[in-house]
């Protein structure tokens, strides 16, 4: 096999859990040619660029990348690349898979859902503007084909991978609208696209606290894009954390895997973090491509490795002591 696929190395500890995702996918899967961009702080700092031209396009050229996490600021600075990136290629699917994994405890043993989050309209369009000195205003945008595609990726997504039920959280009850729109239009294409799906809405807060009360009653979650920024990060604490949790963003005929955690800066440079999220999402690009033998075994391999629990081989926010490098070894011995 010979296949190109862009890494996007990213900021923080982001070169280190790339490279350790990229010694597990090669290992799982040989003959890929990995194309190296900068993107991001670090790229500003040596490329006077968040986003190179070369970066942009070569991913035009190549429509397919694996992404570590990017650093953002916090109120000011620039635009978040991961926006910019969803904005520019039309990534308008995020999908995050949460399910418990072997070894990792938690206090539920039985999670496996997935969040659908539309990723290109809502509040993180960026349409922001001061209207008065002291009074902002932030525009919230949802269009009739936005949620027309979204609704269908996520019924489509839950026929092909055997799931059973698809939910709404919104807050209809207030953005009547908005995301008023949003479920008319998800409850139609249920209706007459996916009967056979069963279907249900819930208001957002609602909804939540049904996640940690009880989280096996979910299978598929279908959210706009900020609700669906939060309530995956909301589920990945139901099964170890950000660490454990892959994710990806799919157009037509683009995508980016992207580990969702971030840059943890405090972190970078001493081969500590965690790179099984960032792994995870290598896997999800496997299997996206058709590579679905190299992708069952390297998800066999770090559950085997998870399973066995190795103080020596697991990072410390799973339980460990080992080091970034290490878990990925570990991951390779088991291939």
């Amino acid at each position: 096999m010979s296949r190109t696929i862009c890494l996007i190395p990213g900021d923080g500890i982001g070169p280190e859990v790339s490279n350790a995702a990229r010694k597990v996918i090669d290992a799982a899967c040989p003959g890929i040619e990995w194309l190296s961009l900068p993107a991001g702080a670090g790229a500003l700092e040596r490329h006077g660029d968040v986003l190179p031209e070369k970066t942009l396009k070569t991913l035009e050229e190549v429509r397919l990348a694996l992404k570590g996490p990017i650093t953002t600021p916090v109120g000011r600075g620039f635009r978040s690349i991961n926006v910019q990136l969803r904005k520019k290629f039309d990534l308008y699917g995020a999908v995050r898979p949460v399910r418990s994994l072997p070894g990792v405890k938690t206090r539920f043993d039985d999670v496996e859902l997935v969040v659908i989050r539309e990723n290109t309209e809502g509040l993180y369009s960026g349409l922001e503007h001061e209207v008065v000195p002291g009074v902002v205003e932030s525009l919230k945008i949802a269009t009739q084909a936005g949620c027309e595609r979204i609704a269908r990726f996520a019924f489509d997504y839950a026929r092909q991978r055997g799931r059973k039920k698809v939910t709404v959280f919104h807050k209809a009850n207030i953005m009547k609208l908005s995301d008023g729109l949003f479920i008319k239009v998800a409850k139609h294409i249920h209706e007459t696209e996916a009967p056979d799906i069963e279907y249900e809405e819930l208001i957002i807060d609602n909804g939540c606290m049904q996640i940690v009360r009880d989280p096996s009653r979910f299978d598929v979650l279908l959210l706009e894009n900020l609700y669906g920024d939060v309530v995956s990060d909301l589920c990945a604490g139901l099964v170890g954390g950000l660490g454990v949790v892959p994710g990806s963003n799919i157009g037509k005929d683009f995508a980016i895997f992207e580990a969702v955690h971030g840059s943890a800066p405090d972190l970078a440079g001493q081969n500590l973090a965690n790179p099984l999220a960032l792994i995870m999402s290598g896997v999800m690009m496997l299997n996206h491509i058709g590579e679905r033998e190299a992708a069952t075994r390297a998800k066999e391999a770090y559950n085997a490795v998870l399973a066995e629990g190795n103080p020596e081989q697991l990072t410390r926010d799973i339980g460990g002591q080992g080091t970034t490098s290490g878990f990925a070894d570990a991951i390779v011995a088991k291939l």
